[in-house]
């Protein structure tokens, strides 16, 4: 891939990061709080902020995909070369992201789900030591911090995504002149 390439895809890489980070941040300290104060139940309010996140779990499918593009051009060239180098640990964040995206859309969304599908009536609605809302709340409590672990990477990724190597071989000695 060409140097231009790399350079076009690491500015859509960061670009989708932050447009991400943004959205999911912007969800989480200003509709969340919006919806659970105005909207007459929380179990109303719950839900639709259940089918936001949902939306934003599949965008950052989408904007730490697209990331992992400018990672796979620059691998082979680094792995050849540096022991531990800017790749290795750029790819370590990716990978985690990706990680917590798998664990968020697969494991998490679907328990709050089931468990509201159990119940059949408002979580709040159950005693706090119920054992459904004590499921309930961790199942919360773990994909509210997924999220927050995302947006924290999206936007390390977006910001050092610029400092990967162009994935261009370095002679092995000097030409001579």
């Amino acid at each position: 891939m060409s140097p231009n390439a790399l350079r076009r895809l690491d500015q859509l890489s960061q670009l989708l990061l932050l447009l991400w980070a943004g959205a999911a941040l912007g969800f989480g300290v200003f509709a969340a709080p919006l919806l659970f104060r105005e909207l007459p139940s929380r179990d109303v309010a719950g839900r639709i902020a259940g089918l936001i996140i949902e939306r934003l779990d599949w965008a950052a499918w989408v904007a730490f995909g697209i990331a992992g593009l400018s990672w796979v051009g620059r691998w082979v060239a680094e792995v050849e070369e540096e022991l531990i180098g800017p790749i290795r640990l750029w790819s370590a964040g990716l990978l985690v992201a990706l990680l917590m995206c798998l664990a968020s859309t697969f494991i998490a969304t679907p328990k709050i789900h089931e468990i509201r599908a159990r119940i059949n009536a408002p979580v709040e609605s159950l005693p706090p030591d119920h054992g459904d809302r004590v499921a309930y709340n961790k199942a919360h409590g773990l994909s509210r911090n997924f999220c927050f672990l995302r947006i924290l990477l999206a936007v390390g990724l977006a910001a050092t995504v610029g400092f990967l190597s162009a994935g261009e071989r370095k002679p092995d000695h000097d030409p001579e002149v």
